[in-house]
């Protein structure tokens, strides 16, 4: 009986898709006016397109191509030989360039009409226009880089904090690839023992030895574990993480909000309801990008543009990562404040007594802000020997909750300590560790997730004893979910579908 074929370590893709041997081109700056602009062309005639628009102000097309990785400075000539641009023209010769292809680039000014002139000069001599993406597309096709290299140019382009782009650029330089290849060649040794013991059951061969392949696959999973669990930080690193500002009217979450970006950002008064619609801004904390959402006080509202504002603002409760619920210290905790805490996961709230410089000093002459303190019944008091059960400041069994976060937006007390533990909820009280690889992408978590789930059915299959054909199966699904992640095994549509998520130009 022939073997049947094991999926191998190598880079293969499932599909008819080759490099396609046309020459692209397109603007790779960003819209509007800047000092530079670049026009970058691929493919087997992106040289001989280039000596055709080229004028060099010293020799002739000739030096166009004739050495690689050097800029030479001249015009772009329209059709009538008229001058279009003044620019530096880069060629790079294959393979060592982007796309492992012929590369131009024209460097012209970074006006809009002046890149669009000289890409439609390219395209009018054969050129045509690149698709979002194509030229990682085609640095993936070619080898160069593997998909979630390719995945990493587009958390490169997008990163909004110095974190997120550090954690972006090593993955470009493969971390990820290279650990999921590892785990891959290691489920494929497995199933290597696996067909042979069911393709050469005949022959005088040992026992599979069982035990030892379930441990060696179970080995695996737990490292799959541990890649899963970096998925959110990594989305939080790229995307931001959502974070609601709540409470009741006049608590200060408006204010709160001003104090973690250090400017008037919201409009704050006495005046209860004075925030009516949502205010979304970012904030770099620790590292982590926060999309902070300062929603209208959560009460029964007295008008229909309150009303609406409450709504938003409890969409905007059910759709946050983060909820940071704001409650006014010298106040007490309401009835309204303990409805609010009910609809919310401790997991992922922090408690925020705001005001605490408006709390009342003890009569040692501390000041409100240490005179709050957690009791052991999860209770806040004021610390001044009040009974808490019987005092407005009773907030009720929260031992759910971590202690709150005493602070005062009015004189910028305890915001420091109010980021530290925002990082320390985001990351799991763990430090940031960028040197590991992370799951970027949700279609990364989701492969991951696959090829975990299959790894366990396949660690049971071995240790109940079933058969090794089915045992086999698990496994193969597990292999082929991780060469998916890297683009070992991948199909047409999915590739597509990838890179149209990039801009055009890159």
């Amino acid at each position: 009986m022939a073997p049947r074929a094991i999926p191998t370590s190598e880079p293969h893709m499932e599909t008819s898709q080759k490099p396609t041997v046309e020459t692209i081109a397109a603007i790779s700056t960003a819209g509007g006016a800047g000092a530079i602009g670049i026009v970058r062309m691929s493919g087997p005639q992106a040289v001989p397109i280039a000596k055709q628009v080229f004028r060099p102000i010293r020799g002739g097309a000739d030096r166009v191509g004739a050495e690689s990785h050097r800029l030479l400075y001249g015009h772009i000539v329209g059709a009538a030989g008229e001058y279009v641009d003044e620019v530096l023209l880069a060629v790079m010769r294959a393979p060592a360039t982007y796309t492992r292809e012929d590369v131009v680039e024209v460097h012209c000014h970074g006006g809009p009409a002046a890149q669009r002139a000289v890409l439609a000069i390219l395209l009018q001599k054969g050129a045509r226009p690149a698709e979002p993406g194509e030229f990682t597309k085609r640095a993936f096709l070619n080898g160069r880089i593997d998909l979630t290299q390719a995945e990493s140019v587009s958390s490169v382009i997008r990163a909004r904090t110095t974190t997120a782009l550090r954690a972006a650029v090593r993955q470009l330089e493969g971390g990820l690839g290279d650990r999921l290849r590892d785990l891959r060649r290691q489920l494929v040794s497995v199933l290597a023992e696996l067909e042979a013991g069911i393709d050469f059951s005949e022959e005088d061969i040992d026992d599979l030895d069982r035990e030892g392949l379930a441990s060696r696959v179970a080995r695996v999973c737990r490292q799959l574990e541990g890649l899963l669990a970096t998925a959110f930080t990594a989305r939080a690193l790229e995307e931001g993480v959502r974070t609601a500002i709540v409470g009741r009217p006049n608590v200060g979450k408006s204010s709160l909000l001003n104090a973690l970006l250090m400017r008037e950002r919201a409009i704050v008064s006495e005046i209860p309801g004075t925030t009516r619609d949502t205010i979304e801004e970012t904030l770099e904390c620790g590292g982590i990008l926060l999309r902070l959402v300062d929603t209208a006080g959560l009460r029964e509202g007295r008008d229909h543009v309150e009303v609406l504002g409450i709504e938003r603002s409890r969409a905007a409760l059910d759709s946050a990562d983060l909820i940071l619920a704001v409650f006014d210290a010298a106040e007490g905790l309401s009835g309204e404040d303990r409805h609010l805490l009910d609809g919310v996961d401790p997991a992922r709230t922090i408690l925020v007594a705001n005001k605490i410089d408006l709390v009342p000093t003890r009569g040692d002459g501390l000041a409100g802000g240490e005179a709050a303190w957690w009791g052991k019944s999860g209770r806040l008091s004021r610390g001044d020997g009040a009974n808490s059960a019987d005092s407005p400041e009773d907030l009720g069994e929260l031992s759910q909750f971590a202690p709150p976060i005493l602070v005062s937006a009015t004189t910028g007390h305890g915001i420091d300590e109010l980021r530290d533990a925002v990082s320390q909820l985001v990351l799991e009280g763990k430090d940031l560790d960028l040197e590991e690889p992370l799951l970027a992408t949700e279609r990364q978590r989701r492969l991951t997730e696959e090829a975990h789930r299959h790894g366990e059915q396949t660690v049971r299959a071995l240790e109940e004893g079933l058969p090794d054909e089915l045992v086999s199966e698990d496994l193969r699904a597990a292999i082929v979910a991780l060469g998916a992640i890297t683009g070992e095994s991948i199909v047409p549509d999915l590739i597509d579908e990838i890179f149209t998520r990039f801009c055009i130009g890159k």
